[in-house]
């Protein structure tokens, strides 16, 4: 569900590459929405999508509530790429699209999520093509997403 309450199918974005994050308000990381914000302005034109995932299991880093999320998004990053309803991304009330990304893209030592701003960029025909680091800035993404947008 987005952070309105209603469902969105992941088939709405059929033959659109995308890019998904986990994301929380409070961390260190937050700033990558901005980042996030410019990739997404720059090639939503060619079929980019950003898919945000606002989760809490990372240091309560994502305390408030749907509409909390949104205004903070929307008036300190200008946040328009779709948000989403909370959710967990490990353990067992792993959102099933996140155990299958951790499935297909597995990380490092563990295939758990480690921390807020994990990026899984997908390829229009739904093929899961890389795992990012959450320290890894969206600006670093940008080589491969061009290649993703024109595969």
């Amino acid at each position: 569900k987005n952070l309105k309450g209603e469902s969105v199918n992941l088939s709405d974005y059929k033959g659109k590459t995308l890019l998904i994050v986990n994301t929380a308000s409070k961390c260190g990381l937050t700033p990558q929405y901005e980042g996030l914000e410019e990739l997404y302005q720059k090639y939503q034109s060619e079929g980019l999508e950003i898919l945000g995932f606002p989760c809490n299991q990372f240091g309560a880093q994502e305390p408030g509530t749907a509409s909390d999320i949104e205004s903070f998004c929307a008036v300190n990053y200008g946040v328009s790429f779709p948000m989403f309803e909370k959710i967990e991304v490990n353990g067992r009330g792993a959102h099933p699209l996140f155990k299958y990304l951790k499935k297909e893209l597995p990380g490092t030592l563990t295939n758990a999520i480690k921390w807020n701003f994990t990026k899984f960029l997908i390829a229009a025909d739904g093929q899961p093509l890389k795992r990012y680091a959450p320290t890894t800035e969206p600006s670093s993404i940008e080589v491969d997403l061009k290649g993703a947008l024109k595969r």
